[in-house]
């Protein structure tokens, strides 16, 4: 089969595509002949050794595949070859041939794309489970999403939508507010617009009648983290992502007392691991909003998987616009 293989961590134009031994599945496993891989900012953490979960070497990169089940393991009774599915892995899906547990892959509409079902992996459950789980978002409430023209910012705008909520879109320039308000947001905040601990604070106190915002989606940290933290209303919740523009910030306690607000983080790949259950009840709620119509991910590019450094040059770049997805023959 062929792979991306890192054999060494570096950037990506250091890794290539190889011809390596198909895997075979474990007892709990299923061998998925895989059609197309998503690409993930994670995926540049991981090959470049700045991750903070990283396989040991060599491996193959890449956190959603969806494709048909060509093998499953002698303890696997729920799937068989022949089904449709997207598996969300630790690493291994920029390959012709995915490993995946069982119980972490989840089956595709007969309506969905092998394309679609792949940018739907990580960045949905991801803006999904920031939301609901730890986001505590009640229907009615607003949402500030930052980054919110990236895979997990666009992801977030259109399940907030979805489930009812005003979307404030934090963007950074024209191009990514107009994508943003296709996708349903109904508001568009200029994080480039001066001092973000000023501007933020005060473009959304503007959209939401000097009340604030119910509910932050952090993936970019710095000083967006810290206007964003100052534009919550009473009682708000603020839910780290991640830190895509480079600082991670610092909270003070005082400032959580006083606004009685909430700040929580999410690493979602926990949830994998750990409650595989919840995580398969929201891929459900995910492709039930898909089937309705309700959320579709926005496809920046489809590339081939040789030319996958190329797709996370784009990524590494900040000038992605929703999802990158490799195609695998």
């Amino acid at each position: 089969m062929k792979a991306v293989v890192v054999r060494e961590f570096g950037a990506p134009e250091t890794h290539r595509v190889e011809h390596v031994a198909a895997p075979e599945p474990g007892p709990n496993d299923v061998v998925i002949d895989a059609r197309a891989a998503a690409v993930n900012f994670p995926d540049l953490l991981v090959v470049t050794g700045k991750y903070q979960i990283l396989p040991p070497l060599p491996f193959s990169p890449g956190k959603d595949a969806a494709g048909i089940v060509d093998k499953v393991g002698s303890a696997v009774r729920e799937w068989r070859p022949g089904d449709r599915v997207v598996a969300q892995v630790e690493h291994g899906a920029y390959a012709s041939r995915v490993v995946a547990p069982a119980n972490q892959c989840h089956r595709i509409p007969d309506g969905m794309s092998y394309v679609d079902a792949a940018a739907m992996g990580l960045v949905y459950q991801t803006a999904y489970f920031a939301l609901i789980d730890r986001g505590r978002y009640r229907r009615g409430e607003s949402v500030l999403v930052n980054g919110a023209a990236g895979g997990v910012g666009l992801a977030a705008v259109q399940i907030a939508k979805a489930l009812g909520a005003t979307v404030l879109a934090g963007v950074g320039n024209p191009k990514q507010a107009d994508l943003a308000r296709r996708h349903g947001a109904d508001h568009a905040i200029d994080l480039s617009a001066g001092n973000p601990r000023d501007a933020v604070r005060d473009q959304v106190r503007a959209a939401t009648g000097e009340r604030g915002v119910d509910v932050v989606l952090d993936t970019l940290g710095g000083d967006i983290f810290d206007g964003s933290i100052r534009a919550l209303a009473w009682c708000g919740r603020i839910v780290i992502i991640g830190f895509a523009a480079g600082r991670i910030p610092e909270i003070k306690a005082n400032y959580l007392l006083v606004k009685n607000i909430s700040a929580t983080g999410l690493q979602w790949s926990d949830y994998r691991s750990l409650d595989p259950g919840r995580v398969r009840e929201v891929q459900l709620e995910l492709m039930k909003l898909y089937e309705h119509g309700s959320i579709r991910p926005h496809l920046m590019r489809t590339v081939p998987i040789e030319r996958f450094a190329e797709a996370m040059a784009i990524v590494q770049s900040g000038e992605a616009l929703g999802k990158i997805v490799l195609t695998i023959e």
